[in-house]
């Protein structure tokens, strides 16, 4: 046998979790926004032979 009315119950908490979903959403994307643009902002390739010593002995100067 169904249930065929819903409560007033279940729909405060349908709203309740339908808000908390989007609050979740928006901070993933928020995020996921922040991260790509830092990596784009970075030079990862000059900033690994910075770090490494590795740009002086790949760009062909000798000692």
């Amino acid at each position: 046998m169904a249930i065929g009315r819903e409560h007033e119950l279940h729909k405060r908490r349908m709203g309740r979790n339908m808000g908390v979903g989007l609050a979740l959403a928006g901070f993933v994307a928020i995020v996921f926004g922040l991260t790509v643009v830092k990596v784009k902002v970075i030079d990862v390739p000059s900033a690994y032979e910075q770090n490494t010593g590795l740009g002086a002995a790949t760009s062909g100067a000798s000692e």
